[in-house]
């Protein structure tokens, strides 16, 4: 009698199908699909009854589950948001390496403790299948409200969005795909929660390696040139190394006042190495040994390849991420609240459509230019050019972000795409008037001018309305210019944006960040030191599809 070791499944046995408890609506395909969860991990039917199937990504399924013995609701209360009470099963695929799937689940595990961000609720893992239960988080489709949400709304969403950031980045954390299909937001409620950390890895601490001594600046001596020299070679043969980590803060915001939006003016080798745009296509050239390639190529070939982490959502991506920094931080996650915030002030979404590297510089370039493009490459030592396309400005929309967004809604506008109750007139009334009108005014005017059919004390209430709106309007763009800084030191972090004048309200109110304990604390027991990081190379999540409630 021989044993088979085959992983083929087996037929289902009567006795342990379940589709008696889910409902009888779902598709077959579902139903046989729970079933076979059922089969290979049998204790799930003990604890938990699966009653849908809600979303499907790249690298795993999701399901929603009722907790049978209600353990994960009772312990996690904070994070079920209304009754019914339901739990999610995230069931990872087994293709994803066993280093992803122990980083996601480890760094789930360290960032238990704020309801902003979906904790590890259990884990299940029988022979090769792995099961994740978190809390489910009834929301509604990004694409459902984008259009229709009012600026408070707005910054509830964003407040909502960077206080869970914040606390990962407290962390040390870099979730590396911050999209709307990873914050799950409930208009209704006001409330949101961070999720999806597959991507996610821990920001290098720079400080520790090599870098040290060129940041003291410790060489002394007569060959004090010579040694640092040699040092910065050294580290330029590093594949991730990027010379962005050389600069100082105080170089950084000393040089704040030249450079603007724009990002660093820092200067870099005139024979150091290029990203070149040529008629529409990406040409890399990281020329390391100060040869001049412009007349010609070396016999020889000497040049580094330049290696960075560049996983994350086309669209969402930093400038430094295209770039293929090195030395990527937090800040990446910050540029990517900045394009959510202008999906949202611009109603459209998505915002960037690009297919690769070459359309998302080629988009950056569109907006703010292609001399700012550049001077952001400088600071990753990089040049920049882009040739064969006319229609490529040098410094982009005149009045940066603002006239881009009203660009965009005039189109609309003109064409009526907006019912006349759309909230994207009040972000074009105020566009208009703040510059579209050379500035003329210093506060909002009532729709029409004075209206005869209203009272004093309606008038005044419709003034101080319009007056919340624009003052709202101001300084939310404030916030989205910050979000788009290039320079990624002077990007602002998720903190200093938490303390920004557009949150006064949501501060004065006390609304911060809500810590929870367990009864087994994670946070006290995980260390850093303990997570593998993620290194997926140019692994892309594409978008969980996430099936609404009906």
């Amino acid at each position: 009698m021989t044993t088979s070791l085959s992983n083929e499944r087996k037929p289902l046995e009567p006795h342990r199908t379940p589709s008696m408890s889910m409902p009888q609506d779902l598709p077959l395909e579902i139903q046989e699909e729970i079933s076979h969860l059922y089969q290979d991990v049998p204790a799930l039917k003990n604890n938990y009854n699966i009653i849908d199937k809600i979303g499907e990504g790249t690298f795993s399924s999701v399901y929603k589950a009722q907790d049978l013995k209600g353990k994960v609701t009772s312990k996690y209360a904070s994070h079920f948001w209304k009754s019914p009470k339901y739990v999610a099963l995230k069931k990872i695929y087994v293709t994803s390496s066993p280093q992803r799937i122990y980083n996601e689940l480890n760094l789930l595990y360290i960032l238990t403790g704020s309801s902003k961000v979906a904790p590890l609720c259990d884990a299940m893992r029988m022979r090769d299948q792995v099961i994740a239960i978190l809390p489910y988080y009834p929301h509604d489709e990004f694409r459902t409200f984008y259009r229709d949400l009012p600026i408070k709304g707005i910054k509830m969403y964003i407040w909502e969005l960077l206080q869970a950031l914040n606390f990962v980045h407290s962390k040390g954390i870099i979730h590396r795909d911050v999209k709307p299909t990873n914050f799950l937001f409930n208009p209704e409620l006001g409330r949101g929660v961070l999720v999806d950390f597959g991507l996610a890895e821990i920001q290098s601490d720079f400080s520790k390696n090599d870098y040290s001594k060129v940041f003291q600046n410790q060489y002394t001596g007569k060959d004090e040139i010579a040694a640092e020299f040699n040092a910065i070679k050294e580290l330029r043969n590093n594949e991730q190394f990027c010379p962005c980590v050389l600069r100082s803060n105080n170089s950084v915001t000393s040089s704040s006042s030249s450079s603007g939006r724009s990002g660093s003016s820092s200067q870099h080798n005139p024979y150091g190495p290029m990203i070149t745009i040529q008629n529409g296509k990406l040409v890399h050239v990281n020329n390391m040994n100060g040869m001049d390639l412009s007349k010609g190529y070396p016999k020889n070939e000497a040049r580094r390849v330049k290696r960075a982490n560049r996983a994350g959502t086309r669209g969402f991506r930093a400038p430094e991420v295209l770039m293929k920094c090195g030395s990527q931080t937090t800040k990446i996650d910050i540029w990517s609240v900045g394009v959510i915030l202008l999906s949202f002030l611009a109603r459209r979404f998505p915002m960037f459509q690009s297919l690769d590297d070459t359309d998302s510089l080629l988009e950056l370039c569109a907006i703010f230019g292609w001399r700012t493009i550049k001077q952001c490459a400088a600071i990753h030592g990089l040049g920049f050019d882009v040739s064969g396309l006319t229609m490529m400005t040098e410094n982009g929309y005149k009045d940066g972000l603002k006239e881009f967004v009203y660009e965009l809604l005039n189109k609309e506008c003109s064409v009526g795409t907006f019912p006349e109750y759309s909230v994207a007139f009040e972000t074009f009334g105020y566009l208009t008037q703040d510059f579209a009108e050379s500035r003329t005014a210093i506060e909002p005017r009532l729709p029409g001018g004075s209206r005869n059919d209203l009272t004093t004390l309606e008038e005044n209430e419709l003034k101080k309305y319009h007056e919340e709106i624009w003052t709202d309007h101001y300084w939310c763009f404030q916030v989205l210019e910050q979000c788009f800084e290039m320079d990624p030191l002077k990007r602002s972090s998720a903190e200093e944006l938490l303390h920004s004048q557009f949150f006064s309200e949501l501060n004065d109110n006390g609304d911060e960040t809500d810590l929870e304990d367990t009864d087994d604390d994670f946070t006290n027991g995980a260390s850093q030191d303990d997570v593998i990081s993620s290194s997926q190379g140019d692994a892309v999540d594409d978008d969980v599809l996430l099936i609404s409630d009906k």
